[in-house]
């Protein structure tokens, strides 16, 4: 047989669908953290790593190359409005209308978690998402009457790095759907 990338679900040959997701913050007091709530877009996990050319003495013909420093880029994640606010209050954590005097320099950071399911809501993977906090906040999107798009929200969302969860499985896709946070 093949290899098809799955050895839990050998039969499986289809990867994982983009649109089962989610994103978890604010953990609680028994360390479970909770779900964004009504989160439609979230933006790819990309780090880059910048690339040190040199050339030996001697042996200048030859371009060498080494690895440099190491950057992640910012997500950003969409949801339509709602009377929630936690994106705002978030985004408002690093600046206000008040000024600088208002910045909490205590809680503008969180740690996220980004699950990627498979069609039946297992987590296929998790990522942990490291010292994140807000550079942008969109309220509102452009607003158009000629369209009957739904209104959106979004946050820029900075981090510090990210990581697979080490500990992450093939879910068997014969178990029964997990119940949600």
């Amino acid at each position: 047989m093949a290899n098809t990338g799955f050895v839990v679900n050998a039969n499986r040959i289809d990867p994982y669908k983009a649109y089962k997701f989610r994103i978890l913050w604010d953990f609680k007091n028994d360390n479970n953290p909770l779900p964004v709530l009504g989160v439609t877009k979230v933006g790819s996990l990309k780090r880059t790593t910048e690339v040190i050319k040199h050339k030996e003495g001697g042996d200048n013909g030859i371009e060498r190359k080494m690895p440099g420093r190491t950057t992640w880029d910012a997500i950003t994640c969409e949801r339509g409005i709602t009377h929630d606010t936690a994106f705002e209050s978030w985004a408002n954590m690093v600046h206000q209308s008040a000024g600088d005097p208002a910045m909490d320099l205590a809680n503008f950071r969180k740690e996220l978690i980004l699950e990627v399911l498979n069609e039946k809501g297992h987590v296929a993977h998790r990522y942990f998402l490291h010292r994140c906090w807000v550079s942008e906040f969109s309220a509102t999107p452009g607003l158009d009457a000629n369209t009957s798009a739904i209104a959106v929200e979004s946050i820029k969302i900075e981090l510090e790095g990210w990581e697979r969860d080490p500990q992450d499985k093939e879910p068997k896709e014969t178990d029964p759907v997990p119940a949600q946070p």
